[in-house]
């Protein structure tokens, strides 16, 4: 039996659907998850497709590993075209629907075309239906999970669904699974509800099929847990999940704050999610995972009070909590959860509420051009206003559903001095003016300015002995200099991109073993497949798909000035109060160096020689790339 799965092709449009099996030559090249859908979405995808038309093709993979029993391996991989950015859409989510998925035989799913009306998919084995769903169509993504599980009679069903902003064009909606599991960014959500696809079911299959060798693995799989058990931060993200960190990124002097006016906040320790210890009534996590970083809460009065909630991750509590100078944890925990019922990316709906609540603060916006609403910082209930009327595409809020980028063009006046985007991609929660691997990882990430699609914790984690050692320059230990990190980010990339083909959890691997020399997940691949595979093969893989992501994206009509911090970090008042800046000063010699590392010109275009050695295509193709 193959170690991977077969891929279901799904033709919305024609209402039809076939199985198809998984190239021998993509296993080991491209590994699989994020992999495959990459090399996929590049020999397939036309270069004018309208991210929110027919052609867009929505991609779902499971990673080598999700599903086997290599511990926290849960992760599935979705790619499009983005609806936000116009470049690669590129999101990760955990949970235990991507190992369901695996155990029914499939590994990637392929979803073509727009349905006539509203469908849901079911999968039962090799049983597959596309499913009327007028009943559901409009339902939150927790009342869709319930009535979906009420209707077909089982709670053991694994369900994705996207809500009412996937539906109404809310162009970063995203898809959830058990009710706090989020692929939250560029706006997967959104292409899923423009195809009108409402939800993919599995059900449980009555024989799983296992995707592992029938007596290897077990030593590697108890040193993985070992490492990761053994962290000094074990304990406390088992205990705190990441919203136990935002005290600590304020320590830092790293808190985006007021819309990345301030990189501390007088509150953070309100909010910090340490506080919500006594909420918790029961803790969870994914598919196989030691770590268990979810949890659920109660509130004994206030708007939670007598609700289901789940705690929110550390992203959100910085895009709605300091970002915005919201100081009541409560109302945090309230607009996060708020977000996900409807199916929303909490880090682009946060990101996109504090922008116009700066403009509210300089008078570019007034009562006037809101609605009436008073958007002045920390101001709750305009938040949850402004939440709802971005998922429904009305008011004020739909200028701000259409994200930062576009919505500053739409205000004019000035606005666009104030929009914290890369690539149209709003910024993660960092503040990057003190956290220079940070600061360059916004600028070149393929999917725009984001954290978890470079994950450069290995800035502020090794030990300086550990960091002159590996890239030879003892200023990569010190997080304001600029020296050191163009190899640290371009680690870091390959890295993150190798996990999200294995579908292995970046948390544990890379916040808590925190390695980055993939020597661990090679010999749980090695030992679980059968087959020998060294770190250099990984690291390799990596490479090659982090270079096919670009090919993508010049595709796509990105160019070299599209790698760029937002003129507002380059002056005093977006710059922790330090004097104004010139890119050329900071940020244009690390991403110089970085294409340099890269094996791309000055232009940030990966060279024939680089596209040689990573047995990509011909140069031909890169030319053909940028037309």
């Amino acid at each position: 039996m193959a170690f991977v799965g077969q891929i279901l092709e799904i033709d919305l449009s024609a209402g039809d659907w076939k199985f198809l099996p998984y190239p021998d030559d993509l296993q080991w090249k491209y590994l699989s998850g994020r992999g495959f859908n990459v090399q996929y979405l590049y020999n397939n995808m036309p270069a004018d497709a309208d991210p929110l038309g027919p052609e867009n093709i929505l991609l779902f993979s499971c990673g080598l590993l999700t599903g086997t029993a290599a511990p926290a391996s849960a992760r599935l991989h979705i790619n499009a075209r983005s609806p936000l950015t116009g470049l690669l859409g590129s999101s990760n989510i955990g949970g235990n629907f991507g190992a369901k998925l695996r155990s029914s035989g499939i590994q990637s799913l392929i979803i073509r075309g727009k349905s006539p009306e509203p469908v849901y998919l079911w999968i039962d084995g090799d049983k597959i239906e596309i499913r009327n769903a007028r009943s559901i169509w409009g339902l939150d993504t927790w009342e869709t999970d319930e009535q979906l599980k009420t209707k077909l009679g089982s709670e053991k069903l694994e369900i994705m669904t996207i809500g009412p902003a996937g539906e109404s064009g809310t162009l970063f909606g995203c898809i959830m699974t058990d009710r706090d599991h989020a692929a939250g960014r560029t706006g997967m959500g959104t292409v899923m509800g423009s195809k009108n696809l409402k939800a993919i079911v599995v059900k449980e299959p009555k024989k799983k099929i296992l995707f592992r060798a029938s007596e290897n693995g077990h030593e590697a799989i108890k040193r993985y847990i070992w490492q990761m058990k053994n962290s000094p931060h074990y304990k406390d993200i088992k205990k705190h999940g990441g919203a136990g960190y935002v005290k600590w990124a304020d320590d830092l002097g790293i808190l985006a704050t007021r819309n990345f006016r301030e990189n501390t906040f007088e509150a953070a320790g309100q909010i910090d999610g340490k506080n919500l210890e006594k909420n918790i009534t029961r803790t969870r996590g994914c598919y196989r995972c030691p770590v268990r970083c979810k949890a659920e809460l109660e509130f004994p009065e206030g708007k939670l009070k007598g609700r289901k909630a789940v705690r929110p991750e550390f992203e959100p509590m910085l895009s709605l909590g300091s970002r915005c100078g919201l100081t009541d944890l409560e109302t945090l925990v309230y607009l996060d959860n708020l977000c996900s019922r409807l199916g929303m990316d909490s880090i682009s709906a946060g990101g996109a509420i504090a922008f116009a609540m700066d403009l509210f603060d300089r008078g570019i916006l007034t009562p006037e051009d809101t609605g009436g609403l008073e958007l002045s910082w920390g101001n709750g209930q305009a938040m949850e206003v402004l939440i709802k009327q971005m998922a429904a595409g009305e008011g004020f809020g739909g200028i701000l559903a259409k994200g930062v980028r576009q919505a500053a063009r739409i205000i004019g006046r000035g606005a666009e001095n104030y929009a914290p985007h890369v690539k149209g991609l709003e910024l993660a929660g960092y503040h990057p003016d003190n956290i220079m691997g940070t600061a360059l990882g916004y600028t070149v990430s393929n999917r725009g300015a984001d954290f978890s699609d470079v994950y450069a914790t290995l800035e502020y984690k090794w030990m300086p002995d550990e960091k002159i050692e590996e890239f030879g320059l003892p200023k990569t230990i010190d997080l304001n200099s600029i020296h050191g990190k163009a190899a640290l980010v371009r680690q870091s990339m390959i890295v993150g991109m190798v996990m999200d083909c294995l579908g292995l959890c970046k948390v544990p691997a890379l916040c808590l073993i925190c390695a980055y020399d993939l020597v661990a997940e090679a010999e749980l691949t090695s030992e679980l497949t059968d087959q020998p595979v060294s770190v250099g093969d990984l690291f390799a893989a990596g490479e090659r798909i982090l270079n096919l992501e670009r090919l993508i994206n010049l595709r796509f009509g990105a160019t070299e000035a599209d790698d760029r911090l937002p003129d507002m970090f380059f002056e005093k008042e977006y710059n922790a109060g330090k004097q104004p800046s010139k890119p050329q000063e900071w940020m244009e010699p690390m991403k110089r160096e970085f294409y340099a590392a890269m094996g791309w010109d000055e232009n940030g275009r990966p060279a024939e020689e680089k596209l040689n050695q990573l047995e990509l295509l011909p140069s031909q193709n890169l030319s053909d790339s940028a037309a």
